[in-house]
Protein backbone atom coordinates (compact mmCIF):
# COMPACT_ATOMS: atom_id res chain seq x y z
CA UNK A 1 0.00 0.00 0.00
CA UNK A 2 1.76 2.96 -0.95
CA UNK A 3 0.19 5.95 0.77
CA UNK A 4 0.74 9.77 0.14
CA UNK A 5 -1.05 12.53 1.93
CA UNK A 6 -1.09 16.78 1.77
CA UNK A 7 -3.18 19.70 2.81
CA UNK A 8 -6.32 20.34 0.53
CA UNK A 9 -5.17 22.99 -2.03
CA UNK A 10 -7.43 25.07 -4.39
CA UNK A 11 -7.16 23.59 -7.88
CA UNK A 12 -2.78 22.82 -6.76
CA UNK A 13 -0.30 22.46 -9.41
CA UNK A 14 0.97 19.30 -11.26
CA UNK A 15 2.68 17.93 -8.93
CA UNK A 16 0.05 17.67 -6.34
CA UNK A 17 -1.94 15.28 -8.72
CA UNK A 18 1.45 13.25 -9.68
CA UNK A 19 1.66 12.40 -5.83
CA UNK A 20 -2.62 11.63 -6.26
CA UNK A 21 -1.86 9.64 -9.09
CA UNK A 22 0.83 7.41 -7.65
CA UNK A 23 -0.89 6.80 -4.34
CA UNK A 24 -3.22 3.52 -3.41
CA UNK A 25 -4.46 5.85 -0.83
CA UNK A 26 -4.39 9.67 -0.10
CA UNK A 27 -4.71 11.50 2.70
CA UNK A 28 -6.34 14.82 2.34
CA UNK A 29 -5.05 16.39 5.95
CA UNK A 30 -8.01 18.43 6.45
CA UNK A 31 -7.01 18.75 10.46
CA UNK A 32 -4.12 20.35 10.44
CA UNK A 33 -3.53 24.50 11.21
CA UNK A 34 -4.56 26.87 8.80
CA UNK A 35 -1.88 29.21 7.50
CA UNK A 36 -3.28 32.59 6.52
CA UNK A 37 -1.58 34.38 3.52
CA UNK A 38 -0.44 30.26 2.46
CA UNK A 39 -1.64 28.46 -0.69
CA UNK A 40 -4.89 26.63 0.76
CA UNK A 41 -7.54 28.88 -0.65
CA UNK A 42 -5.30 30.69 -3.39
CA UNK A 43 -3.51 29.91 -6.54
CA UNK A 44 -2.22 30.61 -10.17
CA UNK A 45 -3.89 31.01 -13.63
CA UNK A 46 -2.43 32.49 -16.82
CA UNK A 47 -3.73 36.43 -17.68
CA UNK A 48 -1.90 38.06 -20.46
CA UNK A 49 0.96 36.13 -20.59
CA UNK A 50 1.78 36.16 -16.83
CA UNK A 51 1.16 34.37 -13.42
CA UNK A 52 -2.40 35.78 -11.76
CA UNK A 53 -2.48 35.20 -8.07
CA UNK A 54 -6.46 34.78 -7.33
CA UNK A 55 -7.94 33.59 -3.99
CA UNK A 56 -10.92 31.95 -2.69
CA UNK A 57 -12.33 33.88 0.21
CA UNK A 58 -12.59 32.43 3.48
CA UNK A 59 -14.55 33.68 6.89
CA UNK A 60 -13.93 32.30 10.41
CA UNK A 61 -10.53 32.29 10.85
CA UNK A 62 -8.20 32.79 13.43
CA UNK A 63 -4.54 31.94 14.88
CA UNK A 64 -5.22 28.46 15.65
CA UNK A 65 -7.84 27.54 12.91
CA UNK A 66 -7.64 24.05 11.82
CA UNK A 67 -8.58 24.19 7.41
CA UNK A 68 -11.57 22.11 8.53
CA UNK A 69 -12.65 24.95 10.62
CA UNK A 70 -12.84 27.58 8.44
CA UNK A 71 -15.81 28.56 6.03
CA UNK A 72 -16.09 29.55 2.52
CA UNK A 73 -16.80 32.87 1.20
CA UNK A 74 -19.25 34.66 -1.26
CA UNK A 75 -15.90 35.35 -4.37
CA UNK A 76 -17.05 31.97 -6.57
CA UNK A 77 -18.85 33.87 -9.09
CA UNK A 78 -15.87 36.27 -9.28
CA UNK A 79 -13.39 33.57 -9.74
CA UNK A 80 -15.12 32.04 -12.01
CA UNK A 81 -15.43 35.24 -14.83
CA UNK A 82 -11.98 35.67 -13.97
CA UNK A 83 -11.63 31.91 -15.47
CA UNK A 84 -13.63 32.28 -18.14
CA UNK A 85 -12.60 35.65 -19.45
CA UNK A 86 -8.69 34.49 -19.43
CA UNK A 87 -9.44 30.88 -20.75
CA UNK A 88 -12.28 31.14 -23.57
CA UNK A 89 -9.81 30.73 -26.41
CA UNK A 90 -7.90 27.63 -24.79
CA UNK A 91 -8.22 24.16 -27.23
CA UNK A 92 -10.11 22.24 -24.14
CA UNK A 93 -12.17 25.05 -22.64
CA UNK A 94 -15.69 24.15 -23.85
CA UNK A 95 -14.94 20.67 -21.68
CA UNK A 96 -12.96 21.90 -18.70
CA UNK A 97 -14.74 24.80 -18.19
CA UNK A 98 -18.14 23.29 -17.16
CA UNK A 99 -16.19 21.26 -14.63
CA UNK A 100 -14.41 23.95 -12.54
CA UNK A 101 -17.49 25.83 -12.59
CA UNK A 102 -19.28 23.72 -11.05
CA UNK A 103 -16.48 22.86 -8.75
CA UNK A 104 -16.54 26.85 -7.41
CA UNK A 105 -20.38 26.87 -7.12
CA UNK A 106 -20.12 23.76 -5.07
CA UNK A 107 -22.61 25.00 -1.79
CA UNK A 108 -20.33 23.31 0.63
CA UNK A 109 -19.25 25.34 3.29
CA UNK A 110 -16.63 23.35 5.29
CA UNK A 111 -13.55 24.30 3.14
CA UNK A 112 -11.97 21.31 3.57
CA UNK A 113 -14.71 19.59 2.39
CA UNK A 114 -15.22 21.98 -0.38
CA UNK A 115 -11.53 21.42 -1.36
CA UNK A 116 -11.75 17.66 -0.85
CA UNK A 117 -14.70 17.59 -3.18
CA UNK A 118 -12.76 19.39 -5.93
CA UNK A 119 -9.94 17.35 -5.71
CA UNK A 120 -11.87 14.33 -6.00
CA UNK A 121 -13.86 14.91 -8.93
CA UNK A 122 -10.70 16.10 -11.03
CA UNK A 123 -8.81 12.92 -9.72
CA UNK A 124 -11.79 11.46 -11.40
CA UNK A 125 -11.72 13.50 -14.42
CA UNK A 126 -8.58 12.27 -14.94
CA UNK A 127 -9.24 8.73 -14.56
CA UNK A 128 -7.28 7.83 -11.10
CA UNK A 129 -8.43 5.06 -9.23
CA UNK A 130 -7.04 6.32 -5.61
CA UNK A 131 -8.90 5.96 -2.45
CA UNK A 132 -9.29 9.00 -0.62
CA UNK A 133 -9.85 9.61 3.31
CA UNK A 134 -9.94 12.45 5.20
CA UNK A 135 -7.33 13.03 7.98
CA UNK A 136 -10.10 13.80 10.36
CA UNK A 137 -11.63 10.70 9.94
CA UNK A 138 -8.67 8.75 9.90
CA UNK A 139 -6.72 9.71 12.86
CA UNK A 140 -9.32 12.17 14.90
CA UNK A 141 -7.56 14.32 17.67
CA UNK A 142 -3.84 14.12 18.70
CA UNK A 143 -1.53 15.39 20.29
CA UNK A 144 1.58 14.11 18.21
CA UNK A 145 3.57 16.31 16.03
CA UNK A 146 5.49 16.64 12.72
CA UNK A 147 7.31 13.55 11.89
CA UNK A 148 5.48 11.59 14.45
CA UNK A 149 2.65 12.62 13.48
CA UNK A 150 2.98 11.51 9.97
CA UNK A 151 4.71 7.85 10.92
CA UNK A 152 0.82 7.53 13.41
CA UNK A 153 -1.33 8.64 9.76
CA UNK A 154 0.97 6.00 7.65
CA UNK A 155 0.58 3.59 10.28
CA UNK A 156 -3.47 4.38 10.49
CA UNK A 157 -3.19 4.15 6.69
CA UNK A 158 -1.81 0.79 6.36
CA UNK A 159 0.75 2.15 4.45
CA UNK A 160 3.77 0.03 3.28
CA UNK A 161 5.67 2.91 1.35
CA UNK A 162 5.30 6.89 2.09
CA UNK A 163 5.56 9.27 0.12
CA UNK A 164 5.72 13.55 0.23
CA UNK A 165 6.25 15.78 -1.76
CA UNK A 166 10.18 16.88 -2.30
CA UNK A 167 9.87 20.19 0.13
CA UNK A 168 10.01 17.37 3.08
CA UNK A 169 13.27 16.14 2.84
CA UNK A 170 14.03 18.66 5.75
CA UNK A 171 10.96 17.53 7.34
CA UNK A 172 11.26 13.61 7.47
CA UNK A 173 13.91 11.18 7.98
CA UNK A 174 14.05 7.30 5.96
CA UNK A 175 15.99 5.49 9.03
CA UNK A 176 12.74 6.34 10.96
CA UNK A 177 10.32 5.59 8.42
CA UNK A 178 12.30 1.84 8.15
CA UNK A 179 11.92 1.01 12.07
CA UNK A 180 8.26 1.12 12.10
CA UNK A 181 8.32 -0.93 8.66
CA UNK A 182 7.39 1.31 6.13
CA UNK A 183 9.42 2.82 3.31
CA UNK A 184 9.81 6.84 2.69
CA UNK A 185 10.37 8.45 -0.94
CA UNK A 186 10.12 11.97 -2.02
CA UNK A 187 8.39 13.13 -5.18
CA UNK A 188 9.93 15.78 -7.27
CA UNK A 189 8.40 17.16 -10.44
CA UNK A 190 10.81 16.70 -13.72
CA UNK A 191 10.25 19.70 -16.15
CA UNK A 192 6.79 20.12 -17.16
CA UNK A 193 6.16 21.95 -20.09
CA UNK A 194 3.23 22.17 -22.41
CA UNK A 195 1.78 24.46 -25.22
CA UNK A 196 -0.37 27.71 -23.76
CA UNK A 197 -1.30 30.64 -26.15
CA UNK A 198 1.29 32.57 -27.68
CA UNK A 199 3.28 33.27 -25.02
CA UNK A 200 6.83 31.84 -23.67
CA UNK A 201 5.78 29.11 -20.96
CA UNK A 202 4.85 30.15 -18.14
CA UNK A 203 5.81 27.21 -15.30
CA UNK A 204 4.05 26.39 -11.82
CA UNK A 205 0.71 27.23 -12.65
CA UNK A 206 -2.68 25.68 -11.09
CA UNK A 207 -4.05 22.37 -12.11
CA UNK A 208 -6.84 24.42 -14.14
CA UNK A 209 -4.40 26.16 -16.67
CA UNK A 210 -2.76 22.15 -17.44
CA UNK A 211 -5.91 21.04 -18.01
CA UNK A 212 -7.75 24.07 -20.37
CA UNK A 213 -4.24 23.25 -22.72
CA UNK A 214 -4.13 19.63 -22.26
CA UNK A 215 -6.49 16.56 -23.20
CA UNK A 216 -6.77 14.05 -20.98
CA UNK A 217 -4.45 11.62 -22.83
CA UNK A 218 -1.75 14.20 -22.20
CA UNK A 219 -2.43 15.61 -18.78
CA UNK A 220 -1.44 11.64 -17.81
CA UNK A 221 1.54 12.07 -19.58
CA UNK A 222 2.39 14.49 -17.44
CA UNK A 223 1.34 13.02 -14.31
CA UNK A 224 4.12 10.84 -15.18
CA UNK A 225 7.62 13.18 -15.24
CA UNK A 226 8.77 13.13 -12.12
CA UNK A 227 11.61 11.13 -10.07
CA UNK A 228 11.18 9.64 -6.79
CA UNK A 229 14.25 10.21 -4.22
Amino acid sequence: MLVGSNQPYLFPYIGYWQLINLSDKYVISDSMQYIKKGYVNRNYILLNGERHRFSLEVMGVNGTSLINEVKVGNNARKIISTIKLNYKKAPHFNEVFPMIEALLQNQEKNLARYLGHSIQEIAKYLGMNTKFVYLSDLQGETTLKAQDRTIDICKRANAEKYVNAIGGQSLYDKESFKKEGMELSFLEVADVEYKQFYNDFVPHLSIIDVLMFNSKAEANKLLGQFVLK
